[in-house]
């Protein structure tokens, strides 16, 4: 076939080359991965690495999987539209003097926000058993104390900041191990139901050069994608992964002691359905009944730093805020500021928290 026009062959040229030269560059998925796993055994990362490991995170939150391919999103399409504009009269947790859902306020319930007598004798008496361990999990005085994450994309890079700053503290016991278990995409009903993610917590536990045995220590962020059943079946749901998640760490872990729960941070920004508000707030609620529910053997449950603010309102217990700059694009997921605001929280208050301040500083 003769083409009649030099300049409509050029013109065709153009558009069959268009879509090659518009193409997004692949993201190097084994770069983050060689740079998470330097991260796992505290190697210090550049500021570009930085922004790769938290590129890997939020890629793998939205569904991405490390070989670039869609990941097990529950409902995405679903999450992805536009939710309710948010409740503007929410409390945090901490200062709730009336009633919300009828529930109290305090992390503890009845206004409290420290641990009721029975529940902080006990964490007394667990604290105690807190001491560096062998690979066995045998006492040892050059053994380890292993601390660990359970959770979410949130979670995984909250904890990664904290992780990178807690290690650098001159504070930090030489024998503890800071480890990030968390994962992008495993919700709570994730690690309640399924055998992967404990299988990946345990290959980075033993990266770090520490063992299952050796975990005593476990901060604990969760939440479900998409709810949508309101109040209260979307709290209580979450209530009881929540415990399936303890349950299973238990058995994961033979030496767990203590864990520390967090709720969500706020989501008054949400452009998505993944978990706005007043679900994100609501989290709050389905930890209290896990801690209030505990066994009377078995790890220690407390609250650790609560996290959740009315974006800019703040509030009494510090200044925190929540700015639209914290989250990221879906304003659900915190942006770099917020995963520090969420890191300085948690590592104020391990060095600072008489449940853990023994095992996690140095001896004065």
């Amino acid at each position: 076939m003769k083409m009649r026009s030099p300049l409509l062959f050029l013109t065709l040229l153009a558009a069959l080359a268009l879509p090659v030269f518009a193409a997004e560059t692949p993201f190097d998925w084994p770069k983050a991965r060689e740079i998470f796993q330097r991260a796992q055994t505290g190697g210090q990362l550049t500021p570009d690495e930085q922004k790769i490991l938290d590129e890997a995170k939020r890629r793998h939150a939205a569904g991405e999987n490390p070989n670039g391919q869609p990941g097990q999103n529950p409902n995405p399409q679903q999450n992805q539209q536009p939710p309710p504009a948010p409740p503007q009269n929410l409390v945090p947790l901490t200062e709730l003097t009336g009633k919300y859902q009828n529930q109290d306020g305090g992390l503890y319930g009845g206004g409290k926000n420290d641990p009721p007598a029975e529940l902080a004798t006990r964490a007394k008496q667990v604290l105690a058993q807190v001491r560096p361990l062998d690979a066995e999990g045998k006492p040892a005085a050059d053994g380890k104390i292993a601390m660990v994450s359970l959770g979410m994309s949130n979670t995984t890079m909250e904890f990664g900041v904290f992780k990178r700053i807690a290690d650098g503290d001159p504070r930090k016991a030489s024998n503890l191990v800071i480890v990030d278990c968390a994962q992008g995409g495993k919700t709570a009903s994730a690690w309640a139901n399924n055998d992967q993610p404990w299988a990946e917590a345990i290959s980075r536990i033993q990266k770090a050069g520490v063992t299952p045995a050796q975990v005593q220590v476990m901060w604990l962020k969760e939440a479900n994608a998409g709810p949508s059943t309101g109040w209260p079946a979307a709290t209580d749901q979450l209530r009881d992964d929540i415990k399936a998640d303890i349950k299973r760490a238990q058995e994961k872990y033979p030496n767990l002691r203590l864990i520390f729960l967090s709720s969500r941070i706020y989501a008054g920004y949400a452009r998505t359905r993944l978990n706005p508000e007043p679900y994100a707030y609501e989290s709050a609620f389905a930890v209290r009944a896990v801690i209030h529910d505990q066994p009377k053997d078995g790890p220690v449950l407390l609250w650790g730093p609560y996290l959740w603010t009315n974006g800019e309102k703040g509030r009494a217990l510090d200044d925190l805020k929540w700015l639209p700059a914290d989250c990221g694009g879906d304003g659900t997921h915190p942006s770099a500021s917020g995963q520090e605001k969420v890191a300085k929280l948690l590592l104020d208050f391990f060095t600072k928290n008489p449940n853990a301040k023994p095992w996690f500083t140095k001896p004065q």
